[in-house]
């Protein structure tokens, strides 16, 4: 859908032309522009539909993380330069003791030193991320949750911070492609209308709502 995508927005400076077979229009239709760098307006059958980028690509993230974690692991991707960072001698601890649950996470940590690790790999989908700030935090929920059955029983929430990293940082200009790619995603996702934390990324105004705040009589 991606390429089939980049040439509509070409094709067709405005969202939906006239022609345009309502069957054919996605649920979430098709991007018009960015909000304050926080909301895409997307042009659908029923009307404009508002969309929390941050918080839909968030939710994105974890379910591909989910979904990976649950399949054959997270897939992660060599850093080219293996980044150190300084971390407490109990830190390190918990590292080496948790090696093989960190890789499969997609996250390749070594120990380099009595207060140093090596990041090595981190997973593909959060490759845009601050690495050493989401080892971090990892690393702080590993602290949070202790021993290894709690850890498992808190992966959700594990995966949910991971996932925070991974987001499209708020007010970074998405191109009408990149805004349409997002929304196929979404449309593709479970559970995709909710937030991480249970808000919705989404909502629908439909034309009959607008023309009431305009005072249009249909």
């Amino acid at each position: 859908g991606q390429a089939q995508m980049r040439s509509y927005g070409e094709l067709h400076p405005q969202a939906l032309p006239e022609s345009e077979n309502p069957e054919d229009v996605p649920p979430l239709g098709y991007a018009l522009a960015q909000l304050k760098g926080i909301y895409i307006l997307a042009e659908n059958t029923q009307g404009l539909v508002l969309v929390d980028m941050h918080a839909a690509h968030e939710r994105i993230t974890y379910e591909r993380l989910k979904q990976g974690r649950e399949a054959e692991g997270i897939r992660s991707q060599p850093l080219l330069v293996p980044q150190s960072i300084a971390v407490s001698q109990r830190e390190t601890g918990l590292a080496a003791e948790h090696r093989a649950w960190f890789e499969g996470l997609g996250l390749a940590v070594d120990v380099a030193g009595e207060e140093a690790l090596l990041i090595r790999e981190v997973p593909v989908a959060l490759r845009d991320a601050n690495v050493e700030q989401l080892v971090r935090d990892v690393l702080a929920d590993l602290i949070e949750y202790g021993s290894s059955d709690r850890i498992e029983a808190h992966l959700d929430e594990i995966l949910s911070t991971m996932a925070c990293h991974g987001s499209v940082r708020a007010n970074r200009r998405l191109t009408i492609p990149e805004m349409n790619a997002l929304l196929r995603d979404m449309e593709e996702t479970e559970r995709s209308g909710q937030c991480n934390h249970g808000r919705p990324t989404w909502t629908q105004l439909g034309l009959d709502e607008l023309d009431k705040l305009f005072l249009r009589g249909r």
